[in-house]
């Protein structure tokens, strides 16, 4: 199963899917285990049917959920991947899921590992979670329940690691939280994370500064309206984070040769330049050497980035920009 979608397909139409689901129900042995990571394989898709067809096996919740609370770490490393490809793969295994007690299990041994082999699929579970439904998501964490500052806890707890794969993965999923409503953005805003969050902006690998990027600019911005302009603001987030030192990194990514990244760049310096009170964005960004890292752009062969940083050249420090000074 692990070799390929072909032979995947071929497995499963034998019916193969059956018979390792119910290997499962047991409470433990080496044949649990062997079953969890052949199903792992067996549904990791790209098709999402087999892993519907899994959640709805008579048992398999049930089984899903008392061997991530109470077996070994071995067995849970296991489980914890077959959660993986449910959560990634299938819209109604995420409502079940969801329904479960998997979450609150989820944060309770990412609380207490510190196996790292365990620790990455539990964290990718608790992520496509968060991620995949958004409407059950803001039904479930809610700020002031104890599930939500448990949640936010493990992340910080991923945060500090050593393990540069959890950092990147707790910022992922921070980021998936922060796109949600008002209330989950302070949340973030006022939680143990945002400290960590800007530290790592500032020093830590690319890849986790780009994550961590998508957290802090999720932050400053309201849920979208969807009328396909430019973003609101959340003005005391964002003065914030600037007078906390966050405009440079978000410039660095400007700079960087990842466009994604240097999108997010541009978008977090629009936020300032248009933002900030008493017109202070302008003098922010120059300060930072924000106006040379936007017009390498000028003839970028990127046609979005050339007109977003060319715009804001041309509004904000066009041929009157200091002149009232």
């Amino acid at each position: 199963a692990g070799e390929g979608e072909e032979l995947r397909n071929v497995l499963l139409s034998q019916g193969a899917l059956l018979p390792l689901a119910r290997m499962m129900l047991p409470n433990k042995g080496s044949t649990v285990r062997t079953a969890a990571w052949a199903l792992s394989n067996l549904i990791k898709g790209p098709d999402p049917k087999a892993a519907t067809e899994l959640i709805r096996v008579e048992g398999v919740l049930d089984a899903i959920v008392r061997h991530l609370r109470k077996s070994d770490e071995e067995l849970a490393t296991e489980v914890a991947w077959v959660v993986v490809y449910l959560s990634a793969l299938s819209n109604f295994a995420i409502s079940m899921l969801m329904k479960s007690d998997v979450l609150p299990v989820l944060v309770e041994r990412l609380a207490t590992s510190n196996s790292l082999q365990l620790l990455i699929p539990v964290l990718r579970s608790l992520g496509n979670l968060v991620a995949g439904d958004s409407h059950t998501t803001s039904t479930i964490l809610v700020p002031g329940c104890e599930i939500t500052d448990n949640v936010i806890k493990v992340l910080v707890k991923c945060l500090q690691s050593e393990h540069r794969v959890l950092k990147k993965e707790a910022a992922w999923v921070l980021s998936n939280i922060a796109a949600g409503s008002i209330e989950h953005k302070q949340l973030i805003y006022s939680s143990e994370a945002l400290p960590l969050l800007l530290r790592l902006l500032s020093l830590a690998p690319f890849d986790i500064r780009k994550e961590v990027a998508y957290v802090l600019g999720n932050i400053c911005v309201p849920p979208t309206e969807g009328d396909g302009g430019k973003p609101n603001l959340i003005v005391e987030h964002l003065v914030s984070l600037v007078q906390k030192g966050c405009l440079s990194g978000f410039i660095d990514l400007v700079r960087s040769a990842d466009t994604e990244a240097a999108r997010l760049g541009l978008q977090f310096m629009e936020l300032v330049l248009r933002g900030m009170p008493n017109g202070e964005g302008p003098k922010l960004v120059e300060r930072e050497d924000g106006i040379d890292a936007m017009e390498r752009f000028q003839f970028h062969e990127n046609e979005d980035l050339r007109n977003m940083a060319n715009g804001l050249v041309d509004k904000y420090f066009g041929e009157d920009y200091g002149l009232d000074e």
